[in-house]
């Protein structure tokens, strides 16, 4: 855990409460956290996801990494210890969005499991759902739709994920997606069936 540095620190809390944020959206507010390979279609599920829940009615919102890192943590790179420093601060912005009753979608590689656990624990029981996108690294280097592993390939981007640093797949994630067997279509229906099977959202 980071050290807290600044002291002489008093939470306040408002008089409305997460229950009725969620009681005003007609959802309960949860984190669906996609990990998996650069090019395994983190994203591109996110957002289907996403459209997908909206046009439910829900109120969701996207986190996406290289959106991310542009802003929030543009001064970290891509060292063991900047990403884990990037995922715990995406845990606690996950956090704020459930707390005012948002879906909140996350798409980062997110490589350890330790961290995806600091993740985890930022939420009550139930409120964090793992998504493993999971794809083989040959099929994900024939993607590459950024050019990433040709350059990491060549020495040109160090610490990549697959290549010179480690991906850790979740043990036991929520749902297990496949996506070089499986479309789009096929897998957002997955994640919605498991939505509505275990009460996250109301089934048409």
């Amino acid at each position: 855990m980071v050290e807290q540095k600044a002291t002489n620190i008093t939470t306040h809390q408002g008089k409305v409460a997460r229950h009725d944020r969620e009681r005003l959206n007609g959802h309960r507010g949860f984190t669906l956290w996609f990990t998996g390979l650069s090019a395994s279609g983190k994203s591109t599920l996110a957002v289907a996801v996403e459209e997908a829940l909206y046009e439910r009615g829900c109120r969701t919102f996207i986190l996406d990494g290289d959106n991310v890192r542009g802003g929030l943590c543009r001064d970290l790179g891509f060292s063991p210890d900047d990403r884990v420093e990037n995922i715990r601060r995406i845990g606690e912005i996950a956090k704020l969005f459930r707390e005012s009753g948002i879906i909140i979608l996350t798409a980062f590689i997110s490589p350890y499991r330790s961290d995806r656990a600091i993740a985890r624990d930022l939420s009550a029981d139930g409120d964090f759902v793992e998504v493993f996108v999971d794809c083989p690294l040959e099929v994900c280097e024939q993607r590459d739709p950024k050019g990433l592993y040709q350059k990491a390939r060549k020495g040109e981007i160090p610490n990549f994920t697959g290549i010179d640093a480690p991906y850790e797949p979740p043990g036991n994630p929520e749902i297990h997606l496949r996506t070089d067997q499986q479309t789009v279509e096929e897998n957002v229906q997955s994640v919605l069936e498991y939505l509505e099977t275990h009460h996250f959202i109301s089934r048409l």
